[in-house]
């Protein structure tokens, strides 16, 4: 049976989601809606898509639609996403999973009643070199883990421009910040090479306070844009985590996990793609002299995490987000068919919420604060 889906936006829903639906055997896109009739209908007419719809409950309350992938502002997802477990949709959903604490804690009981499979749209777990990384330290490469380092830093305002769709980040309602984006998309991949984190500390501030457009149109943002946490994760290592869309001359991603026996670290001068993320590694055991200065080695990735047969893609497409998120849609389906788990799903998702609202707790408590404390 095809599986039909409808996209909820059209920008980086056309331009990323719709390629990377369209490599997965045995779905099809049927929808795409927007907030407008006229340009509702304009992105289905150029994306060669059946259905158009410029109300987003009506989408999701469909009966000829099996999957849901909702993009946009989390506060506008939430209501949608529920109208869509309520009339037994499966749903790929956008990151940041919820605008909050509260909504998250909603959308996680919709979910369990419905049955329904839930994926959350955080693929830098499927990212070749990641997921190679995770691997590794789940084989032990490292030994057992003692800490690290995790940034996700990327410049989207610091020359702010009218034709970035996501200038409603500055909004305070739409349930955004640096951290809570970036952070977010950091946490999964952490999550799943660490286990759960058990406390956290945090400090979450805004350093730009104006965004200048090209026309000199200034705009004064709402959020938080530039966050540092520790994260202790309940099996013991501790992971420094900074994470923002401020950074002057942004440095990237970097995850530079170390343990008794070793050291793994993956970069990428951005957000990690499948084509530009590179994998290092040192095994004590293979460096003579434990006192001269460290020089990681490059490590292979197998063909295997850049190809994957039963998809129309691979880690050279040129939109190179696509290829991950793919690996993660065709999970999404599988699991839909009763063959094996979804990742990251809705229950991983409810956990990094628990993560933020942590990190939001310590910001304003200024102390530790323990997950068990976030119910």
């Amino acid at each position: 049976m095809t599986l039909k889906v409808g996209i909820v936006g059209a920008a980086w829903g056309g331009m990323a989601h719709l390629p990377a639906w369209r490599a997965v055997p045995g779905v099809e896109v049927t929808a795409i809606c927007t907030s407008r009739e006229e340009t509702a209908r304009a992105a289905a007419q150029k994306l060669g898509v059946e259905r158009a719809f410029w109300d987003a409950h009506a989408m999701c309350r469909d009966p000829d639609i099996d999957i849901v992938d909702l993009g946009t502002r989390p506060n506008f997802r939430q209501p949608w996403l529920e109208t869509a477990l309520a009339h037994g949709k499966h749903v790929y959903n956008a990151s940041p999973h919820a605008p909050g604490w509260e909504g998250a804690k909603a959308i996680d009981a919709a979910w369990q009643a419905s049955g329904a499979v839930g994926v959350v749209d955080a693929f830098i777990e499927y990212v070749p070199a990641v997921r190679r990384q995770i691997e590794l330290v789940h084989e032990g490469y490292i030994g057992t883990p003692i800490g690290g380092t995790c940034h996700l830093n990327i410049s989207l305002f610091n020359r702010a421009s009218k034709q970035f769709p996501y200038n409603w980040f500055a909004r305070s309602d739409a349930g955004v910040s640096g951290l809570r984006n970036n952070g977010s998309h950091a946490l999964y991949p952490l999550l799943a090479m660490l286990g759960p984190v058990e406390e956290v500390v945090a400090d979450d501030r805004q350093v730009l306070s104006e965004w200048v457009y090209e026309d000199g149109e200034r705009v004064t943002p709402e959020t938080t844009d530039t966050g540092n946490a520790l994260l202790r994760f309940a099996n013991g290592p501790i992971v420094q985590l900074q994470a923002g869309w401020a950074m002057t001359m942004h440095d990237g991603w970097l995850l530079d996990i170390y343990g008794t026996h070793g050291r793994l670290v993956t970069r990428a001068p951005t957000f990690p793609s499948a084509q530009d993320c590179t994998l290092w590694g040192l095994r004590a055991q293979d460096k003579p002299n434990p006192h001269a200065p460290t020089d990681l080695s490059a490590l292979d990735i197998p063909e295997a995490y850049r190809v994957d047969p039963d998809l129309a893609i691979d880690a050279s497409f040129p939109i190179p987000p696509c290829f991950p998120m793919a690996l993660a849609m065709q999970r999404m389906v599988a699991a839909i068919a009763g063959k094996g788990t979804a990742a990251p799903d809705f229950a991983r998702a409810l956990e990094v919420e628990r993560c933020q609202e942590a990190m939001s707790r310590a910001q304003a408590e200024r102390r530790w604060i323990a997950l068990s404390e976030v119910v």
